[in-house]
Parts: structure tokens; sequence; C-alpha cells
């Protein structure tokens, strides 16, 4: 036999050996989005951000009235008032507003570092329920988006969903 032959030979075997072994293998899929949804951590999270973030925003809130009514006493006032203390509010005002646009961009800063701990935590937890479901279905193989297409009776989305609590 000629060494084209024999490679083809050994090709061809492992082609079939790797198709059968393909056929045995057991996969499954995840919908990572319709988890991040549906999860009920997703909603833990967001009352534990909106608890621990709510005075400042209540802060920001309260700031923001007290620009709005000097602004208005200042338009109401301006023809009574003298022009030294017309500037002196109008300067107030614009501390005010520097002050306030501060306040708020640290404020979603803060509520974005937050989330993505937050994200990450609730990542690992996804994962461990993942492997949980895998090992003791006995999947071979998990598949997360970036997925053109899945077939419905792979998709084990709802079993990992009921690992984290949901269903």
């Amino acid at each position: 036999m000629n060494k084209f032959l024999k490679s083809m030979l050994v090709a061809g075997l492992f082609i079939c050996g790797t198709q059968a072994h393909a056929a045995e293998l057991k996969i499954g899929y995840v919908q990572v989005d319709k988890i991040l949804q549906e999860a009920p951590q997703t909603a833990e999270t967001g009352k534990k951000l909106e608890r621990e973030f709510s005075p400042r925003t209540s802060e920001l809130d309260r700031l923001q009235k007290q620009i709005r009514d000097i602004e208005s006493q200042l338009d109401k006032d301006s023809l009574t008032i003298s022009e030294t203390e017309r500037k002196n509010k109008e300067r107030d005002v614009s501390n005010l507003k520097i002050d306030f646009q501060r306040k708020q961009r640290e404020l979603r800063e803060d509520i974005n570092l937050r989330k993505n701990e937050e994200l990450g935590t609730l990542q690992d937890r996804i994962n461990k329920a993942v492997t949980t479901v895998a090992e003791t279905e006995g999947y071979d193989l998990i598949v997360y988006g970036g997925v053109a297409f899945a077939s419905k009776k792979i998709d084990i989305t709802d079993k990992v969903l009921k690992a984290l609590g949901k269903k």
C-alpha cells in the first residue's frame, strides 16, 4: 500500500471514530440572558442596590428641588433685588448645580461598580448551577451564548433556573 492510501485509510478511520464518539456526547445549551432576567437573585440584587443607594438618591432629589426653588425665587425677585444680591444668588445656584452634577456622576459610578460586583457574584452562582446540572445529568458539554442555533431539546436553561431556586 502506498503512503497516500495509508494516509487516507487512517484519516477515514479517524473521522469514523470521531463521529461515533461525537454521537455519544450529551450537549446542553444555556440562555444566559434569560437566566439573568429570571433568576430570583437578579430581583434581590436590584432591591439590595436600591436600598443601598436610596439615601444618596434622596439627597440628589433634595438638592435638585433646592436648585429649582432658588431659581424660581430668583425669577420672582429679579426686579426687586439688587444687582449684587442677584449675582450672589446666581453664583449660589451655579455652585449648587456643579455640586449636584458631581454627586450625580459619583452616584452613577458607584452604582455601576456595585452592579458589576453583584453581576460577578451572580455569574459565579450561575456557573455553579450549570456545573451542578451538568454533573447531575451527565452532560459532556454545556454551551453559553454565541450559538447560531440550539434545539429546545438541549436547552437546559430552565433546569439551571431551578437549581438557582426560580422554579
